[in-house]
């Protein structure tokens, strides 16, 4: 029996950017290479402060010859697309590109499950894209053990049916999320303060080292080559009553990280890898903490 399902994200929006300088307008600002994404590969990439520190992440997608699509949150009131919407048009300037919320126009769709991919027939590459009626179909460029993104127009759910996937709610999806170690946006992330390479947004794809120039290059770039990451976004297993997000994980009387957020008996926490080393036993609240490392995951060779 096959196993592959799908869950709508509704908390998710998409912005069309048109126009003959649509790719060297985001290829200016994004950590990802813009210049990559093509009908077959898709992307994953962030938008910075000045300063280096995360503000918006994103999937980009090809549409057309003249059109890319970002994938990005919503917010709880589609205030955190209309806050992307309002800065990418701050830096617009003078390129010759157009934005467009076309939100209300797709379903943004998560396909998981051992079976996914080969349901959508794709390989397992991470950002192998296809088109899909009239919408698109991508592996997560993240992990292709995420599954695939799928955008369809509205009303045309009926794809995910013909390829025997099974709906689940929004909340299974997360919790595969948080098992593989894998960031929701602001979810997990603080906004003008977290870092991506504590996030593993270089093992993720989110980073590409040899592109130009490109808003908070300079911090992610320095924070990589001289070896400055101490603390790393896991997954940690939670035994006992659920903690909330920001409440501190304990070593002892030590602080050895904070929970950033919780589904189910799973949820991902910023840990400081020089407090887990060893037979750490790990607290927070009430709850018993334990912390894993996912396969894709690359520690400093003195990390625990």
């Amino acid at each position: 029996m096959s196993e592959t399902f799908y869950a709508l994200l509704p908390d998710r929006a998409v912005i069309r950017v048109s126009g003959p300088d649509r790719v060297s307008f985001l290829q200016g600002l994004v950590s990802n290479n813009i210049e990559t994404i093509s009908a077959e590969k898709s992307g994953y990439g962030a938008l910075l402060t000045p300063q280096g520190k995360f503000l918006f992440d994103f999937f980009v997608y090809h549409q057309d010859e003249d059109s890319l699509l970002i994938e990005c949150e919503r917010g709880e009131n589609g205030e955190r697309a209309a806050e992307l919407f309002k800065k990418l048009r701050m830096y617009k300037l003078r390129a010759k590109a157009e934005l467009t919320d076309v939100t209300d126009s797709y379903d943004v769709i998560a396909v998981f499950g051992k079976d996914a991919l080969s349901a959508l027939s794709l390989d397992a590459t991470p950002g192998a894209t296809a088109h899909m009626a009239d919408g698109i179909k991508a592996v997560d460029p993240r992990l292709s053990a995420m599954g695939a993104r799928v955008l369809l127009p509205k009303n045309a759910l009926t794809e995910m049916a013909a390829i025997g996937a099974e709906e689940r709610d929004i909340e299974t999806y997360h919790q595969m999320r948080v098992s593989l170690g894998i960031p929701n946006g602001s979810e997990e992330l603080e906004i003008e303060k977290s870092i991506l390479l504590e996030n593993g947004f270089e093992e993720l794809g989110g980073v590409d080292f040899r592109k130009g120039c490109y808003m908070g290059q300079e911090l992610t770039a320095r924070t990589k080559y001289r070896g400055l990451v101490r603390k790393r976004l896991l997954p940690v297993k939670i035994d006992g009553p659920a903690p909330n997000a920001g409440t501190l994980i304990m070593n002892g009387d030590k602080e050895a990280g904070i929970i950033r957020s919780v589904h189910g008996d799973y949820g991902l926490a910023l840990i400081r890898l020089e407090r887990v080393e060893g037979d750490a036993e790990l607290s927070a609240g009430d709850a018993k903490i334990t912390v894993s490392v996912p396969d894709w995951v690359q520690l400093p060779e003195n990390a625990a």
